[in-house]
């Protein structure tokens, strides 16, 4: 009950602070700000994409349909989906072990590891393909022993992985740490008296708590994966049906005059952050759903999960 009255106070208290005059602006004022905001949307995000479509389209289907056909571009699309098919599954599994220390645990050196977290967001994406070409170049620091070794990294699929795992490593993290430091201690505490493993608390507790937040960093983190450029272009080498990822490939198309077969795959890459778009689009309604629907007891804190209130009973 109590819970409940907090959550409709919640409205109450928003209602109120709209209908004071100080908090109003005028219509004008409101229309302007609306007017700027669209004009802005318009301009910058919808007519480029509008754009993007339309040139794709100006030769006609066949044209359009040859261009994303073609082998060089099917080759540039299997190589996108399997770099971030790579990426993405280990920046997951780092994100979520990185998320959970930083937030449930104090240790020496936290405050070092969420800086290195966040060095992919302050370092330009064009240095990061630069230092995988000093670390394992032919005259990079392992190139040789490499070279040895008949192993290529630079110039081949292993070193685009590893461009696009750097540019995408934050993404889950940054996503979890806020959540779980947000969400505290006290369930993965009260588990734990019930007679919860660490394992089973992670399992039953911890992970079902940021599930949506966790997809959420996932579709992120595989947007990026998909466009980048930057560092990929360092370390792939532009060969044709070998290194070349959909934003390279496009790149290529409209050097050579190849406008249509340009913007074609360009549409492709657009149609994909449009999927995207609509699925991140998803988990937020979800998430919020899943917020408001959330069991509260009186005193307005979680209900533990069922499986580990039996299991503590057990026990």
């Amino acid at each position: 009950m109590a819970a409940a009255t907090r959550m409709n106070a919640a409205p109450d208290r928003g209602a109120r602070f709209e209908s004071r005059a100080a908090t109003r602006e005028p219509a004008a004022v409101r229309g302007l700000i609306l007017g700027v905001a669209l004009t802005f949307f318009g301009v910058f995000l919808l007519l480029p994409l509008a754009a993007v479509f339309v040139e794709a389209l100006r030769k006609g289907w066949d044209t359009y349909v040859n261009a994303l056909v073609a082998p060089d571009a099917l080759s540039a699309l299997a190589l996108t989906l399997t770099a971030a098919a790579i990426a993405v599954p280990l920046n997951l599994v780092f994100g979520v072990i990185a998320a959970w220390a930083i937030a449930k645990f104090e240790f020496r050196g936290k405050h070092l590891l969420i800086t290195l977290i966040d060095l992919p967001f302050s370092v330009s994406p064009v240095v990061a393909g630069l230092i995988y070409v000093l670390l394992f170049g032919a005259q990079g620091w392992l190139g040789p022993w490499l070279a040895g070794h008949d192993v290529k990294v630079i110039f081949a699929v292993p070193g685009i992985v590893l461009a696009t795992v750097f540019v995408t490593f934050p993404f889950v993290a940054r996503e979890l740490i806020p959540l779980m430091e947000a969400q505290g201690k006290d369930e993965e505490e009260a588990a734990i008296v019930l007679g919860a493993s660490g394992w089973q608390t992670f399992w039953h507790v911890t992970l079902p708590n940021v599930k949506w937040g966790l997809l959420y960093g996932v579709i992120l983190c595989n947007a990026r994966a998909m466009g980048e450029f930057g560092a990929v272009s360092v370390v792939s080498g532009h060969i044709r049906g070998e290194t070349n990822t959909m934003p390279l490939h496009v790149e290529i198309l409209y050097n050579e005059y190849q406008f249509a077969a340009a913007f074609a795959v360009a549409s492709l890459l657009a149609m994909l952050a449009l999927v995207t778009l609509g699925i991140k689009t998803w988990v937020e309604q979800r998430a919020a759903g899943v917020a408001v629907r959330m069991p509260m007891d009186a005193a307005g804190r979680l209900v533990q999960p069922p499986n580990l209130q039996a299991q503590g009973s057990a026990s």
